[in-house]
C-alpha cells in the first residue's frame, strides 16, 4: 500500500512519515497529496494566532480538551520558529499540550517556519490536508506569535482567533491594518491580569466602528483564563455560533474558494521557481547572473527578463 492508502486506512506513522515527507519538500509526497485530495474537505479548521506570550499554546491545550469532551477527533498543527543558524525549532508548542501525547483521537505535529513569513510554515495547508484526510474532525492550527501583518492563518481557518493579553503596552497596536480585520473570535487570554477588563472594552469599541456589512458576522471579544481553563466553555460556544453561521450565510463555500486558490498560486509560484531555478542554476547561468551583478555588468531586473524570455513566459 502507499502512503496515502495507508493514511485513508487510519494508519497514523503513515501519516506522520508522509508529514515528514511533506515538510522535507520530497517529491515523492506530491503524488501522495494528489491521491489524498478527493478526500479532504470534512474537517473543521480552526486558527489561532496573535502576539508571542498571548499564551495561544496553552489556551489550545483546552480547546483540545473541550472537542475530545465532545468525542471528536482532533488534529493540531502547531508552528514555531526556526532558528537562524541551525535550522531547527525548539517545539515548545508540542511540550504544552504534553498531556495529549497518549490520547489516540488527537495527532499533533509541530512545523518549523524555515523562513516563511506569514506566522505559517510553507507545508501548512498540505499537512492540513492530510490530517483532513485522515479523518480529523477539527484541525487546528496554531501559527507562531506574530507581528502587526503576519496573517496568512485568515486564508487557511474557517474560523480565525486572534488572541491578545493585556499589559502589551501600546493601545493603538490593534488598531493597526490586519489584526482587526481578520479576526472572527477576539479573546483577550491571562484575564487575571491587571487591565484585562479594559483590554475588553477597547477592542469591542474598536469593532464595533468597523461598520460591517448588513448580515455579516459580528465577532465578539470574550475573555479567558488558559491555564484554569476559566471561559472555553463560552470560547467553545462561540466557535459553533460561527460555523453555524458560516454554513447558514453561504461564506463557507467562499472561504474555502479562496482557500483553494491560494493553495493553488502557492504550489504553481513554488513549482515555476524550482524549475527555473534549478535550470539556471544547472547551466551556468546563476553564476553568471551574480556575477554580473557583482561587477555591474547586469542588473537583477534584466536578468530576470532574460530568464523569462529565454523560456518562452510571456
Amino acid at each position: 500500500m502507499t502512503l496515502a492508502e495507508r493514511v485513508l486506512d487510519g494508519d497514523v506513522r503513515a501519516a506522520a512519515r508522509l508529514m515528514r515527507d511533506i515538510d522535507d519538500r520530497f517529491k515523492s509526497a506530491v503524488a501522495e497529496l494528489k491521491t489524498l485530495y478527493p478526500h479532504t474537505g470534512n474537517a473543521y479548521i480552526l486558527g489561532l494566532t496573535g502576539p508571542p506570550g498571548a499564551g495561544k499554546s496553552t489556551l489550545v491545550d483546552q480547546i483540545i480538551a473541550a472537542f475530545r469532551k465532545k468525542e471528536l477527533l482532533v488534529g493540531v498543527v502547531a508552528i514555531d520558529p526556526t532558528s537562524p543558524f541551525s535550522g531547527g525549532a525548539i517545539l515548545g508548542d508540542r511540550i504544552r499540550m504534553n498531556r495529549h501525547a497518549e490520547d489516540a483521537g488527537v495527532f499533533i505535529r509541530s512545523l518549523a517556519t524555515r523562513g516563511c513569513l506569514g506566522g505559517m510554515s510553507r507545508s501548512t495547508m498540505d499537512v492540513v490536508n492530510v490530517m483532513d484526510a485522515m479523518g480529523m474532525d477539527v484541525v487546528i492550527v496554531e501559527t507562531v506569535g506574530v507581528g502587526q501583518d503576519e496573517v496568512d492563518i485568515v486564508s487557511t481557518a474557517h474560523t480565525t482567533v486572534v488572541v491578545m493579553v493585556p499589559g502589551m503596552g501600546d493601545d493603538i497596536q490593534a488598531i493597526k491594518a490586519g489584526i482587526l480585520e481578520i479576526g472572527d473570535v477576539f479573546v483577550v487570554n491571562k484575564a487575571d491580569r491587571d487591565g484585562a477588563d479594559r483590554t475588553a472594552r477597547e477592542l469591542a469599541a474598536m469593532l464595533e466602528m468597523k461598520h460591517p456589512e448588513p448580515g455579516a458576522w459580528l465577532p465578539h471579544v470574550l475573555k479567558t483564563e488558559g491555564s484554569r481553563g476559566i471561559g472555553v466553555e463560552e470560547l467553545m460556544e462561540e466557535f459553533e455560533a460561527h460555523r453555524a453561521f458560516l454554513k447558514s450565510s453561504g461564506a463557507l463555500q467562499r472561504l474555502i474558494q479562496e482557500r483553494n486558490a491560494k493553495l493553488f498560486a502557492d504550489t504553481l509560484r513554488e513549482e515555476l521557481f524550482d524549475r527555473v531555478f534549478g535550470a539556471i542554476n544547472e547551466n551556468g547561468d546563476y553564476c553568471r547572473i551574480t556575477d554580473g551583478m557583482r561587477n555591474r555588468t547586469t542588473d537583477p531586473y534584466t536578468a530576470v527578463e532574460e530568464v523569462l524570455a529565454a523560456r518562452a513566459f510571456p
